[in-house]
C-alpha cells in the first residue's frame, strides 16, 4: 500500500510539473483542448462542442418555414448513397430544388433543429458579413487596407495587405494552417482565451494579393476589421443583417474566445440547423435577395462565387468553386464534411452535415464523399423526371 501511495504521489507531482510548465510557457490552453476533446472521448474537435466554449446568441425573429417541393421526399435514396452517408456519419442531408426543399433526412437523433458546429463553412458567412459593411459603407471596398483599422499589424507586407486579400485567402500572413498539433497556431486560436492578441502577433511576411493560400487567420483578421469597422459584435451584425430578416427558424450560436474577449471565432464555429445553414446558400443562389428584398448587394456575391486568381480556380472571396460537369458550383465547407452546394445553372442546393468526411487526393478540390453526395443527389432528382 505505501508503495502504491508513494506512486500515486510522485505522478500527482509530475502532472502538477506538467501543468505548471504548460501555464509556464504561455501552453496552458492544452489542457482545455484535453478536456474539450479527449475526455469526452473524441480525437478531434466534434460537430456538438459548441455547449463547451462561451457562446454568443445569433437571435431570430419571426420565423418562416421553408417551402416545400410539391415532390418533397418522393425519391428512396441509392443504396450508394445511404453506404455514403453510413461511413461517413452523416446526420443531415438536405436537397433543394428550385428554391424549395426536395428531400430532407436525419440520423442519430438530430433533426430539423439540431444545433452543430459550422467549423469554416462560417467563413462564406463571415465574408458575407463584409459585403453588408462595404454595402453600408463601413469598409470603402475589396482595396481598403487591413492598417486603416489595425495600424500595428506586423510585417514587412503590413501596410500593402488589403481586406479583399483575407477574403480571398491572399494575405501572406504567416499563419500555419495545421488542425492536428496542439501547439499549432490552429489549435491556439480554437482554444486561447484572447483571439485578437493571437492575431495581431502575427505578421504578414510574403507579398500579398498574388496567389491563394488557405489560412484561417485571415477569416479572423477578416472578422476583427468587421467588428472595429461596424462597431458590432459579428453575433450581432449577422442577426440584424440576415438572421432576422430572413427568418431563420432557430437563433445560432456563435463560439467566441472567452466571455472576456467576447471575440467571435469568424474562421469557424457557428452553431446552427441544416436549414438554417440552406438559407445562407439559397441567399447566394438569389444573387443577395431573399422574399423580394435585396439583403446584399448582387455584385458583391457574384464576385466572391468566381475566381479570383486564373490559377487557382478553386477559391473565390469566402467561397470554394469548382466547375463539374461543364457547370459552376459554389461550396461553403467545413473541416468534417459540412457542405452547402450550390448549382446556380440548375437552381439545385445541397447540405450535407456529419461526423467525418473522407480524404482528397492532390488533384480533387473536395474530399471524395463531396463527390457522392453530388452524385446521389443527381440520381435522386433524375428518378424523379
Amino acid at each position: 500500500m505505501k508503495i502504491v501511495l508513494k506512486l500515486l504521489k510522485w505522478l500527482a507531482g509530475i502532472l502538477i510539473l506538467i501543468v505548471i510548465g504548460l501555464y509556464a510557457t504561455g501552453y496552458g490552453y492544452v489542457l482545455k483542448g484535453v478536456r474539450v476533446v479527449y475526455l469526452t472521448g473524441h480525437d478531434t474537435a466534434f460537430i456538438d462542442d459548441y455547449p463547451y466554449f462561451d457562446n454568443r446568441t445569433v437571435a431570430n425573429a419571426n420565423p418562416q418555414p421553408l417551402a416545400k417541393h410539391e415532390d418533397y421526399k418522393s425519391v428512396e435514396m441509392p443504396e450508394e448513397l445511404k453506404q455514403t452517408h453510413e461511413t461517413y456519419g452523416s446526420i443531415a442531408y438536405l436537397i433543394f430544388k428550385d428554391g424549395q426543399l426536395w428531400h430532407e433526412y436525419y440520423t442519430e437523433g438530430y433533426g430539423p433543429n439540431s444545433h452543430t458546429n459550422s467549423f469554416s463553412m462560417a467563413k462564406s458567412i463571415t465574408t458575407l458579413l463584409l459585403g453588408k459593411a462595404i454595402e453600408e459603407g463601413h469598409v470603402e471596398s475589396l482595396d481598403q487596407k487591413v492598417t486603416d483599422f489595425f495600424p500595428n499589424l506586423k510585417g514587412e507586407y503590413a501596410e500593402q495587405v488589403t481586406v479583399g486579400d483575407l477574403a480571398s485567402m491572399a494575405s501572406g500572413l504567416n499563419w500555419n494552417e495545421n488542425y492536428y498539433s496542439p501547439f499549432s497556431v490552429t489549435a491556439q486560436a480554437y482554444y486561447k482565451s484572447n483571439v485578437r492578441e493571437l492575431i495581431l502577433d502575427l505578421s504578414v511576411d510574403e507579398q500579398p494579393g498574388e496567389a491563394f493560400k488557405y489560412l484561417s487567420g485571415n477569416t479572423q483578421l477578416l472578422g476583427m476589421v468587421i467588428e472595429k469597422a461596424t462597431g458590432q459584435h459579428l453575433s450581432n451584425y449577422l442577426s440584424d443583417n440576415f438572421w432576422k430578416p430572413m427568418g431563420m427558424e432557430e437563433p445560432a450560436y456563435w463560439q467566441l474566445d472567452s466571455e472576456e474577449s467576447g471575440m467571435e471565432k469568424s474562421y469557424c464555429c457557428l452553431a446552427s440547423n441544416a436549414r438554417d445553414f440552406a438559407r445562407m446558400g439559397l441567399l447566394v443562389m438569389n444573387q443577395g435577395q431573399w422574399n423580394g428584398k435585396q439583403l446584399l448587394n448582387s455584385n458583391f456575391i457574384e464576385k466572391s462565387i468566381q475566381p479570383r486568381f486564373k490559377n487557382d480556380p478553386e477559391y473565390g472571396y469566402g467561397f470554394w468553386l469548382e466547375e463539374i460537369g461543364g457547370r459552376p458550383f459554389f461550396v461553403m465547407q467545413g473541416v468534417l464534411g459540412q457542405y452547402v452546394i450550390g448549382d446556380p445553372k440548375n437552381d439545385v442546393l445541397i447540405v450535407r452535415l456529419g461526423h467525418h468526411r473522407a480524404s482528397k487526393t492532390d488533384k480533387a478540390v473536395f474530399p471524395a464523399d463531396f463527390y457522392k453526395y453530388l452524385e446521389g443527389a443527381y440520381t435522386m432528382l433524375e428518378d424523379a423526371d
